[in-house]
């Protein structure tokens, strides 16, 4: 893998390693909200921000509201939400709303479901927000390069009763790509990133800075969001001497449980709800790992233990969320689809790929590399069919795919059903792995499907699928 010059920081921070007609009508099984509307402006511009300490300088960045990542925005399940965003860039953007069920018009996917935003311009987005749980927003307009320069931010939609806890805090986990002046490197979508496993930075930040601590106290309970908001790094967190509950992944409440192997995995895009207990001595310090590539495993940050206690023992408060309002797939009656993703570096398909990357196209699905986010649909389902996705990773790499405007739940992976059968928008597949996801298509427009390895994506690793209205087929 290329190396790239590094921060002069301790290395435990850092690793070297034509459009289509937009379908009418919306979610069916949920209801336009009568309630309160929140209004957010969001001004997409340049900016500067201190993403390492002193004595590095500042990094020119592109951030909403001159913060990287943007404004965290906290909105009720069933409230309306409005946004208007401003662009203030020298070129066009959009936003996707990560993970929400939005109308299909609303989705921010340029020419698809929207045209761009030009500089200069502005664009409201107006949704109900169904269900609680942890997203985030990001534009789908070159978001390879608008993603890496800071354009992101968490959305949060809290459960009309949230969990118990002494604090309910986010993390917004990215990583970048920095030269030795703290600039952003320029080198996006190069050729080894495309054809391999993307754009996997040097310098890892939460909440957009490096951090050397975060402040606990002995007894308190955290809920804690984490938000992969990165271009290409999967993350694969383990919290030193804690007991740690998985309550939420992607947004959708699960079954609480232990993580597999006491990590918790996120590849870009994806998130997850923690719930932990902390446990330890006051004064005491407990390192977070980042353990997920093997022998670039680093110190993400501490726990660090405030010297008086918050109270004697922990919570004994419920950890498990209610559902949201998500129509269960008919397994025994949903049509079944074959998606199968192709392509990249070590692959067994490499000379012909390798002549296709001349012209940017590096990975296909269903045998058909993409060129932007307008084209034929690989297939169609009526609004209100059950449907089964069998996804087939032939590749050399790990692939986050998601489906937008829809949760599904993911029902088997290489053949064995799953333990907690759970709700995700973006599944992270292992190199040759095979998974089956299920979904109610119920709402209607086209929708993109595709790798969230934002090189990946731009390189091929896109198609739609489009939900259909009672009455649009002939």
């Amino acid at each position: 893998m290329t190396r790239y010059p590094a921060l002069a920081l301790p290395r435990r921070h850092f690793l070297l390693m034509g459009g289509v007609a937009v379908l009418a009508g919306g979610l069916s099984s949920i209801a336009q909200s009568a309630g309160p509307t929140k209004e957010v402006r969001l001004v997409a511009g340049p900016g500067r921000a201190r993403v390492v300490p002193s004595p590095h300088p500042e990094t020119a960045i592109w951030a909403y509201n001159g913060t990287a990542p943007g404004p965290e925005i906290r909105v009720r399940q069933g409230e309306r939400l409005r946004v208007a965003v401003e662009n203030r860039l020298q070129e066009e953007t959009t936003i996707h709303w990560h993970g929400v069920r939005v109308p299909n018009a609303m989705d921010g996917v340029p020419h698809l479901t929207q045209k761009p935003i030009a500089p200069g311009e502005s664009f409201t987005y107006e949704f109900t927000v169904p269900d609680a749980g942890t997203y985030w927003y990001h534009p789908h307009q070159r978001s390879l390069e608008q993603v890496e320069r800071g354009l992101c931010g968490a959305l949060v939609v809290e459960e009309p009763e949230p969990l118990q806890v002494d604090r309910d805090v986010t993390w917004v986990l990215d990583d970048w790509r920095l030269l030795k002046d703290a600039s952003i490197s320029g080198d996006f979508g190069n050729r080894m990133d495309a054809g391999m496993s993307g754009r996997i930075g040097n310098t890892v930040t939460v909440n957009g800075r490096v951090r050397e601590t975060f402040g606990v106290r002995a007894g308190e309970r955290i809920r804690l969001r984490l938000v992969n908001a990165a271009n290409a790094r999967i993350f694969g967190l383990e919290f030193e001497g804690h007991r740690v509950q998985i309550v939420a992944l992607d947004g959708q409440p699960v079954e609480p449980h232990a993580p597999e192997g006491g990590r918790i995995v996120l590849g870009p895009a994806m998130r997850a709800d923690l719930v932990i207990d902390m446990t330890g001595a006051p004064g005491a310090r407990f390192r977070v790992m980042d353990t997920f590539y093997q022998d670039l495993e680093y110190r993400l940050l501490d726990l660090a233990y405030a010297d008086a206690p918050l109270r004697e023992r922990p919570l004994e408060a419920p950890l498990a969320l209610p559902g949201n309002p998500l129509p269960e797939p008919d397994v025994g009656a949903a049509a079944r689809h074959e998606v199968t993703f192709d392509g990249g570096m070590m692959s067994g398909m490499m000379g012909g790929m390798m002549q296709g990357m001349g012209r940017g196209h590096v990975w296909a699905v269903n045998g058909v590399s993409a060129s932007g986010h307008v084209m034929d649909p690989m297939f169609a389902l009526p609004q209100g069919q059950s449907c089964i996705l069998a996804l087939h990773n032939n590749t050399a790499w790990h692939h986050p795919i998601h489906l937008h405007g829809h949760s599904c739940r993911v029902i088997s992976r290489n053949g064995e059903p799953t333990r907690h059968r759970e709700w995700q928008d973006t599944v992270l597949m292992a190199p040759r792995e095979r998974a089956e996801i299920a979904f109610v298509a119920d709402n209607p427009g086209d929708w993109m499907l595709h790798c969230h390895i934002l090189e990946h994506q731009a390189a091929g690793m896109m198609g739609v699928i489009r939900v259909e209205p009672p009455g649009t087929r002939t």
